[in-house]
């Protein structure tokens, strides 16, 4: 073990977990200091605490943040802005590439957004993590200064129609807001509380359902806080496609997540900027839409999907666009290669002639041990690769939008394609309300979108239809099916989720027998969860007392 003086140990102590340990956490240091340490960390022989003290607190700046960081002086200490560049050039950029910005992160804030812009903001696949303020377990009904929290988009409140908007607005938060509590008294006459069941729970579980059965009424243009964690490198690209966006919020929240950002890992996002390509190729295929020709051809279409969509109103579509012919072949193959010597096309001609039998025996005993879940399954699932579109809530959507290991494109929302209705609101008589309270906001969207077509889709409301479609591979496919069908889930993304399963056992039963997607309907999703919430919450107060 690396053996440091009794000096050495206590400047370096505050900035590492602990001192005789061959793991440890590096604490206390700020982000650009971090990046640069791990940056030259690859190109040395020495130890990460032996290199903090050759080279970095010999460094004069960082000698000055690192004793103030132990004197506890305050964030005045930390490494400004004009330090970070010239700290930026001296030292990351001679040890270093672009990947380097992948060893700085950041945990940032964003509050009172739009959910249009939070779907941007949370676009983005690998680099960044994300939790939103939840609509299933909060009554959106809150009020500040009088006003429902809806985003007063600047460019529509400066328009013809501010008043119109407004006006649609605040009649969806009024019902959602009156509707609520009539909700919750129909599912405790519905599903009155056992004898097993805390009051605790049983409260929480009404009130997530009352919030799942109305939450899809809320507009896109609801404010919402999201919190974002990631490394640098992926915080630049999320800041150049969010300065290249349409959407005027969007470009408004690049700035001020610029700024922050600029104030913590300052040399990591210093090259973010609008992107000419993104907006250019953007616009380009844009006019080429609205070609003539085209734009006679797709609305024909347009209008004939419109109509077969509204006659299954309701109904989440879904559809298996394309698969691997070869899917079964690859992925059996792919699961014996780590146990085999032989090359992986001998292993697809061993596999091909295999009996059927045989190849049963393989996928289960590579996938039957999975205990739940949380096992997650090899690898070799990723070999094969499915499309599927999906024609179903903009709700749903922004739950399958949270998937990362996947391809997934989406259309501009509207309120073309048909609406979901809450089954629960024909047991109280409150569906033709419902009803014409969308079809009153498709009017207002479809007055609006004729001259502003970007900023019209803060109208629609999350149970409109919209289309995108996901290309992944089955590895995502199990994951995806199997978190989204658990009991707790919304009804709309849970039977996406089954249908997913049963479309891909239609082509492949043998690689999905094993998926453990959970079939079955439940009246209050969010009870068992609740329940085994008060277990826990027994066990903390049972050691508590001990």
């Amino acid at each position: 073990m690396e053996q440091f003086t009794e000096d050495e140990k206590k400047l370096i102590q505050p900035f590492f977990s602990n001192l005789d340990k061959d793991v440890f956490a590096l604490i206390n240091m700020d982000e650009v200091i971090k990046g640069t340490l791990f940056s030259r960390y690859s190109r040395t022989h020495k130890s990460a605490r032996r290199l903090l003290l050759d080279e970095f607190i010999t460094d004069k700046d960082i000698r000055a943040i690192l004793e103030g960081i132990i004197q506890s002086k305050g964030p005045e200490t930390y490494l400004n802005k004009e330090k970070a560049e010239d700290f930026y050039h001296r030292v990351l950029v001679g040890y270093g590439d672009d990947s380097v910005a992948e060893l700085a992160g950041a945990h940032i804030a964003c509050e009172n957004i739009s959910s249009l812009a939070a779907d941007q903001l949370t676009d983005s696949r690998i680099g960044l993590s994300y939790l939103e303020k939840s609509g299933r377990y909060l009554v959106m009904d809150k009020k500040v200064d009088g006003k429902f929290l809806w985003y007063r988009d600047p460019k529509l409140m400066g328009s013809k129609f501010a008043d119109l908007y407004s006006e649609t607005m605040d009649s969806i938060f009024e019902t959602y807001s009156k509707w609520i509590p009539t909700i919750m008294s129909y599912l405790k006459n519905t599903v009155p509380r056992e004898g097993d069941q805390t009051e605790r729970a049983y409260e929480n579980t009404i009130r997530s359902k009352a919030c799942d059965v109305l939450k899809n009424m809320l507009p896109a243009s609801r404010l919402t806080n999201l919190g974002l964690f990631g490394n640098g490198r992926a915080y630049e690209y999320l800041l150049t496609k969010l300065y290249s966006s349409e959407l005027p919020e969007v470009g408004g929240i690049a700035n001020s997540l610029h700024e922050e950002l600029s104030k913590v890992i300052p040399a990591f996002v210093k090259r973010s900027q609008l992107s000419k390509y993104i907006v250019e190729t953007r616009e380009g295929m844009k006019s080429f839409v609205l070609h003539d020709y085209w734009t006679f051809f797709i609305k024909i279409k347009a209008d004939e999907f419109v109509r077969r969509n509204i006659e299954n109103e309701g109904e989440p579509q879904i559809k298996l666009i394309d698969y691997d012919q070869d899917g079964e072949l690859k992925v059996l193959s792919a699961m014996l290669y780590p146990y085999s010597n032989l090359p992986l096309v001998e292993l697809r001609n061993i596999v091909s002639n295999m009996p059927l039998e045989k190849r049963t025996g393989v996928i289960n005993e590579y996938l039957s041990k999975r205990r739940n879940r949380r096992d997650k399954p090899g690898r070799a699932l990723e070999n094969a690769n499915y499309t599927f579109e999906i024609c179903a809530s903009y709700g749903a959507f922004r739950d399958i939008h949270r998937h990362r290991i996947l391809t997934l494109e989406k259309q501009r929302l509207t309120t073309d394609l048909g609406f979901d209705v809450p089954p629960e609101l024909d047991q109280i008589n409150l569906s033709k309300d419902y009803r014409d309270l969308m079809e009153n906001v498709s009017f207002v969207f479809k007055k609006v979108e004729e001259e502003m077509p970007i900023e019209a889709q803060y109208l629609v409301p999350r149970a409109f239809h919209m289309r995108w479609y996901v290309k992944m591979n089955l590895r995502e496919v199990y994951h995806l099916t199997e978190l989204r069908s658990s009991p707790q889930g919304h009804p709309d993304y849970r039977k996406l989720a089954q249908n997913m399963k049963t479309i891909i056992q239609k082509v492949h039963p043998s690689l999905v027998e094993n998926m453990q997607v959970d079939m079955k309907d439940y009246s209050l999703a969010r009870l068992e969860s609740e329940k085994k919430i008060d277990r826990k919450l027994a066990e903390i107060k049972q050691r508590t007392v001990n």
